[in-house]
Parts: C-alpha cells; sequence; structure tokens
C-alpha cells in the first residue's frame, strides 16, 4: 500500500497493491497499522455505500458538528473526485484537489476533516464506497455551491444532475462565520 500526498496537505491518494490473475484481483483497501504509519491515526466508525448514475453531481459536502474525515473509493465504475480546504487558518482555504478513482486503478483518497467533498459519475453508473471518522449528523451538514466561481472547479460537465439540495447550496462568500470549520 502506497501513500501519495497530494497537492493540498494532509489530502492523500492510497494505492494499494493489487494481486490479479485469471481468476480476478485482490486487494486489502485498509490495515490500520499501515494508515497509522501513514499518519492516519483517528479510527473510521462508518461505512457508507452509494450508487449514481453518469452525470451525477454529489456534492459539495462538509460537517461543522461531528466533521469527518473520509476515505473515498470506487467499486465500480469512475468518478472525478474532489476535496475543498475549508479549514479556516489553512494558507490554501478555498483550494481544491481533483482525482480520478475507478474501478480499474483502485485508488482511494484519504479527505481530513474541514474539507468539502464531491464527486462527479463519469461512467454509466458508479458504485462508492467510503469510510467515515465520525457519525453523520443531519444537523451539522453543510455544503457549498459545485460551481462557486471562487473555487475554480474544473468539472467535465456544465449541467449536472443534481439534487434539489446541492443546487441549492451557498458559494463560499456566502457561508456564514459558524459554518466555516475551525
Amino acid at each position: 500500500m502506497e501513500f501519495i500526498p497530494t497537492e493540498l496537505e494532509d489530502v492523500i491518494i492510497v494505492r494499494p497493491m493489487i494481486f490479479q490473475d485469471k481468476r480476478g484481483f485482490f486487494t486489502e483497501t485498509f490495515r490500520l497499522e499501515k494508515f497509522h504509519k501513514a499518519g492516519i491515526r483517528k479510527p473510521f466508525v462508518q461505512d457508507n455505500l452509494s450508487q449514481s448514475v453518469k452525470g451525477t453531481l454529489r456534492g459539495l459536502h462538509y460537517q461543522v458538528v461531528n466533521p469527518q474525515a473520509k476515505l473515498v473509493m470506487v467499486t465500480e465504475g469512475e468518478i472525478l473526485d474532489v476535496a475543498v480546504d475549508l479549514r479556516r487558518n489553512s494558507p490554501n482555504f478555498g483550494r481544491y484537489v481533483s482525482r480520478r478513482l475507478s474501478e480499474e486503478n483502485k485508488e482511494m483518497l484519504y479527505i481530513p476533516e474541514g474539507f468539502a467533498h464531491g464527486f462527479f459519475v463519469l461512467s454509466d453508473r458508479v458504485t462508492f464506497l467510503y469510510k467515515c471518522t465520525d457519525y453523520y449528523n443531519p444537523a451539522g451538514e453543510r455544503g457549498i455551491r459545485w460551481n462557486d466561481p471562487r473555487i475554480g472547479i474544473e468539472w467535465p460537465v456544465q449541467d449536472p444532475i443534481l439534487s434539489e439540495k446541492d443546487s441549492n447550496l451557498p458559494t463560499l462568500e456566502e457561508l456564514e462565520d459558524a459554518d466555516i470549520p475551525s
């Protein structure tokens, strides 16, 4: 298992070793001691699974109550995964990192607390699995608009499929001070 830093501090690409033969493949997606050695020490307490169709954009979501770090991966299909630094005192506030995650590359992305997260579905269908370091708390859920011009994410779409909630999220400029992670 390889842990590769990205241009944003603490967002890490996790590249597992793949053992493949004519029967298929095997890979280890999580091993506590390896994550601890890489500096990822908060325990994961919740796993989530979602499935989406091509053209869907989910996000950009984060929590101010029960903030969550996430380890995300695709088990079927392909996405463009995005993490935006919203940590109040970060020199990278408002900057993002993106990565294609797919069933082919089997890479994962570790996204620390204080980052908004979202993804766009590139394949006909995607199955997306993620581990969280805290429990989902609807009262603490927040988000920012997917096409916020201040962030400038280069999405491969102009008119994605969005939930009503995601289409009405605020921009960074519109966030209340209490909605910015400390």
